[in-house]
């Protein structure tokens, strides 16, 4: 093994950590969302500070890789991609600490039938779902898992879409909870956002397995054909 594939097996080891330390902080989140824990959501503020750091170490390494080893090819395009994937994953840790931020910032547990209405559990879960998704393809290298991502997306943004009229509809019958309201309409904005990280993420593997860029092709093709 040479000092190259070295460098490049820790740099995976590290880019598999901070998948799975956002993705505790996304976990995290929606627990103390759906429970009103704020102790935990205290927790995932607390731990942000660990992904900055972690972020940053990231982009350190990826750019000794490149000046003391100059890869190229595929080697190459996985250290890029990690650039890329690893500030992708640093936002969502900031989408998992504004939503820790809201369960802090209200008074009383969110209201059950906003919380129905705006279906923002269920978005939880699908966001929380595609970066499951994205960390085991970044894994095993499995670019078909990847793909399956941007269906699970769509289903993101149609919630999204729908959450205007929901949350109108709720304040109308509800006026004394628009504070709330608006909370909770932020947050699924946060949450589709991180929809597009993920998205952003499996663009990336994809590209550094198959050499296909795929930024710009699917987002100008709303069936995915592209693909």
């Amino acid at each position: 093994m040479t000092h190259l594939d070295i460098e490049l097996k820790n740099l995976k080891a590290d880019m598999n950590e901070m998948f799975d330390l956002v993705g505790s902080q996304m976990a995290k989140a929606l627990k103390s969302l759906r429970d009103f824990d704020k102790d935990l959501a205290r927790e995932v503020r607390v731990n942000e500070k660990r992904v900055n750091a972690f972020e940053l170490k990231l982009d350190r390494d990826c750019e000794n890789v490149i000046a003391l080893f100059t890869p190229v090819a595929i080697d190459l395009r996985f250290v890029l991609a990690c650039l890329k994937i690893n500030s992708n994953l640093e936002r969502i840790g900031d989408i998992a600490e504004g939503i820790a931020q809201f369960v802090l910032n209200i008074n009383n547990p969110p209201d059950k039938e906003l919380l129905e209405k705006t279906r923002v559990l269920e978005m939880f879960e699908l966001a929380n779902a595609i970066l499951s998704d994205v960390t085991r393809a970044f894994d095993t290298e499995d670019t078909s898992i990847s793909r399956n991502v941007f269906l699970k997306d769509e289903q993101m943004d149609e919630i999204n879409l729908a959450a205007n009229k929901a949350v109108a509809d709720f304040i109308t019958t509800h006026p004394d909870k628009v504070n709330q309201s608006l909370y909770m309409l932020s947050t699924i904005r946060k949450l589709e956002r991180s929809g597009d990280q993920s998205k952003n993420i499996a663009e990336e593997i994809i590209f550094y397995i198959e050499a296909k860029v795929l930024k710009h092709k699917h987002r100008s093709n709303n069936s995915g054909a592209a693909l």
